[in-house]
């Protein structure tokens, strides 16, 4: 019965709306962590001490709801000599290639119904572009970016979109030789394989390197501090100056998608994916393992943020290029040496 009611087109519908709904979530759960971690560890009288009426005390849950409010009745204000058609899409660009990126990620143990044989990602793990797909889609956020800022007709908007369009390719260029590594060690592109590689020994052990590469790549990657240059809120250049209302949120949330896709990238490659002890043997327990690592990437994010000062721009090319892209190539050639000598 539990076969028949269980198609495979059925629980491809199943997997793609609970992956949408699942990132949607934490990237709402991400808005409010943001406060609640930023009023934490600097003292702020922020989202740990709202009240919602002044009276009652519910951990700031309110304060999401009351931006999300606000961002719906704000006005939306299009420059006049925009171009109104890549104005109002770019924000959509933006957001797209964080929730496709998802679509590779194996986020359970795969199972068996009535020798029915289902996986728990979006695209068959026997795709043998696995990590290229992910790389190749992610890559293309870029694009709302750049498209957002020439859009505007603002000269400042396009220097911050000029300015992240140099830091993303440069640190893309890292985390994809830092990848390398993992892909020769496994010896395929893909990511359930990666994962059935790591039931042991997770690859943050071994490639250690590599996984600090990809680690610090990924803050240049999503625009997160000490790395937010395209939207540095101490600077007048922003790719979104001319933005308000829900497109100005779209980004926002964009931002946070893209953190959310990225962690589950992170946890993939090098923390064994829903592997964890005990808790893998089970369907909910391997979904719930993979849904925790996520949380702590995530809570580093917000830990970072609140931590750490903003690099200058010239520290940021500085650290991707002379520090970054050598220590990625190092650990690719370790890995390959290793490989060979082992072999």
């Amino acid at each position: 019965m539990m076969a028949k009611l269980l198609t495979p087109e059925v629980f491809m519908i199943v997997k793609v709306v609970a992956v949408f709904i699942i990132v949607l979530t934490m990237v709402a759960v991400g808005t409010w962590v943001e406060r609640r971690g930023a009023a934490f560890i600097q003292d702020r009288v922020g989202p740990n001490r709202v009240a919602l009426f002044g009276k009652f005390r519910i951990m700031g849950l309110t304060q999401p709801v009351a931006d999300g409010i606000k961002f719906f009745f704000k006005e939306d204000v299009i420059p006049a000599n925009a171009d109104r058609i890549l104005f109002v899409l770019s924000p959509i660009i933006a957001f797209i290639p964080a929730t496709m990126t998802f679509a590779a990620i194996p986020f359970g143990r795969p199972f068996d119904v009535s020798g029915v044989h289902y996986f728990l990602s979006i695209l068959p793990p026997a795709t043998n572009i696995g990590v290229l797909y992910i790389f190749a889609i992610g890559s293309m956020g870029v694009y709302g970016i750049i498209i957002g800022s020439w859009s505007s007709n603002n000269k400042w908007s396009i220097l911050g979109g000029m300015r992240a369009s140099a830091q993303v390719i440069s640190y893309e260029l890292a985390m994809t030789m830092a990848v390398v590594g993992v892909v020769l060690s496994t010896g395929s592109l893909q990511m359930d394989k990666i994962v059935s590689a790591q039931t042991g020994l997770w690859n943050v052990i071994p490639q250690i390197l590599g996984a600090l590469v990809f680690y610090v790549s990924m803050f240049a990657e999503t625009n997160r501090l000490p790395f937010d240059f395209a939207e540095g809120e101490s600077e007048i250049i922003g790719y979104h100056t001319e933005y308000g209302s829900m497109k100005f949120s779209m980004f926002a949330l964009a931002e946070y998608a893209n953190m959310v896709t990225a962690s589950g990238l992170f946890v993939t490659l090098y923390l064994g994916g829903w592997h964890f002890p005990w808790l893998d043997q089970f369907i909910w327990g391997s979904i719930l393992a993979f849904l925790l690592k996520i949380a702590v990437v995530l809570w580093t994010f917000v830990w970072v943020r609140w931590t750490l000062p903003r690099f200058r721009y010239d520290q940021l090319m500085r650290l991707g290029w002379k520090v970054m892209i050598p220590l990625s190539l190092l650990n690719m050639v370790v890995v390959a040496i290793f490989l060979a000598y082992r072999g």
